[in-house]
């Protein structure tokens, strides 16, 4: 994964990384679980080729936000997160990881 550092992207002081079509832009150094998290979302991406992932995103985030009414809940309920932060602490995750690991139940 290509790792981007700037002031600029991601927008606002409260993100520090984002990944963007498998590159992540970060505001300075990356911990290991935080490359983790990422390289995940890139795999969710690529499965599901690129814009479908983020539409998804942005449709299961919207209906999160109606459910919780709270940004921050509605953000870490969504499928995809649930799965990036579960296993951003093990490093060799996504070398057993199955296909669509974020729509099935733990």
């Amino acid at each position: 994964m290509k790792i981007i550092q700037n002031k600029i992207i991601p927008f606002g002081k409260r993100f520090y990384a984002i990944n963007l079509f498998g590159i992540l832009f970060a505001k300075g150094p990356c911990h290991e679980e935080t490359i983790n998290h990422e390289r995940i979302h890139t795999a969710q991406m690529r499965e599901l080729l690129y814009i479908p992932f983020y539409l998804l995103y942005i449709i299961e985030w919207l209906f999160r936000l109606l459910q919780h009414r709270n940004l921050y809940r509605a953000y870490r309920t969504i499928s995809f997160e649930r799965e990036a932060y579960s296993h951003e602490s093990d490093l060799s995750y996504l070398s057993r990881r199955r296909r669509f690991a974020s729509f099935r139940k733990s």
